[in-house]
Parts: C-alpha cells; structure tokens; sequence
C-alpha cells in the first residue's frame, strides 16, 4: 500500500546505514526541519532522493528510488538556518509527487522497497562473498588513507546491510551509489561493491590522489 513521505531532491545518493550532515538554509526545508523535529513529521523521519546528475536545478527531475533519512541532532542557527545530522534507513519507490500537499515542500506517494528472497544457493554464498567485499574494502583504504584513517565494519553486521556501509565512507560517483541503492539482491549487491571498490582502489594507486571521504562534508539543500 502507497503512503506518504516529505522528500528532499539532493545532489547526491544516501545509502542505508550511512550518516549524513545537511546545511539547511532554504525556507521550505528550514519548515521540513521545524516539523520533524516538532513532530508535525511523524517519526524524525523524511525520504532523501538523487536528483539525476546531481543537478539542482529542477528537484522534481529525480531518481525512482530513494532511502529515508532520520534526524538525529538539529542545530538551530541565529538566522534561522538549521545544521543537521541523518542517518539513512529505509529504501523506497517513488510512485509520484502527491500534488495534493499543502506543505512547502515536495511529498511523495512510495511503497517500501524490501530484499529480494534469496535462494539456497545464494544464501550458501553470502559469508564468501561478504568477506571479499570486506577484503576490497581494506585494499581501498589502504590505498587511499595509508596512514590508517578508517575503520572497518562491525564484524556482527549483516551481510544484506554491509554493501552500503562500505560504500558509504568511499568515493564514488552518484550513478555507482544509485546502483547500490537500487540492487534487491544482498548477493548481487556485495559482488556490485567489491567490484566498485577493486576498480577504484586501481584508479587511487594509478593517479597517487588521496580522495576525501564524502562524510567529512555537510551538503546543502540548494546553490545559495
């Protein structure tokens, strides 16, 4: 069954499991703020989705899948701007853009976007193919921050999550992200960021640059 979700249209993917610091200056995402931290917005809870490209020039112009972001800390500034902390949750299907909303900013009708059943087969696989996600993972970083900047993630974590919490410290493009979102498959997913970490390990060892973890940034709703 559909039902509603606030949206942010942003430049960029949020992935399950993955923290994310906003600058929010715009109105109508300063009064998203003030709701969900006032409980208008049930559940500190609103639905981040990628604009196609990055752009930030049309916000409906977006992706079909998105992940919800749930506040954590809200920093109110002297001018009325906010400084927030997320972390994404659950993924979901945009279905439409309810034009019914009164709200300032955009809503949206979704259905929940669940795993895929794996078979038998693919179940047997899952514990070696986590570890080679894992084991590319170390080879990223140890390539990228070789002075040990990084940690790896919870040994207990399940395997179905642990894509996204790899991906989520490392430089990729806003389409490798998507893919990751989008992927229903916990098998499929962990060979998609073992692959994803393998090629950029390659390109951070051939070009000898350093990339900066995209969590060490805040991101803003829209260009000022």
């Amino acid at each position: 069954m559909a039902e509603t979700l606030p949206l942010f249209p942003l430049g960029a993917v949020l992935l399950p499991g993955a923290s994310l610091p906003l600058h929010i200056f715009e109105p109508r995402y300063r009064q998203l703020t003030v709701d969900l931290v006032t409980g208008t917005v049930p559940d500190r809870s609103f639905g981040v989705i990628a604009t196609k490209h990055g752009s930030t020039e049309d916000v409906e112009a977006v992706h079909d899948v998105g992940c919800t972001a749930l506040l954590r800390e809200a920093r109110q500034l002297p001018d009325g701007r906010y400084d927030i902390v997320t972390r994404g949750e659950k993924r979901y299907r945009l279905l439409d853009i309810d034009e019914t909303a009164t709200s300032p900013y955009l809503v949206g009708r979704i259905e929940w976007m669940p795993d895929e059943e794996s078979g038998v087969q693919q179940r047997r696989l899952l514990p070696v193919l986590a570890e080679a996600a894992r084991d590319a993972h170390r080879q990223y970083c140890a390539a990228a921050w070789p002075d040990g900047d990084w940690h790896e993630p919870d040994a207990a974590l399940e395997v179905a999550e642990l894509p996204h919490l790899l991906a989520s410290d490392c430089v990729l493009t806003l389409e490798d992200r998507q893919a990751l979102l989008e992927e229903r498959s916990p098998a499929h997913r962990l060979r998609l960021v073992r692959s994803l970490l393998v090629r950029e390990a390659e390109f951070v060892r051939s070009l000898r640059a350093v990339p900066v973890p995209l969590s060490q940034f805040g991101v803003e709703t829209t260009r000022n």
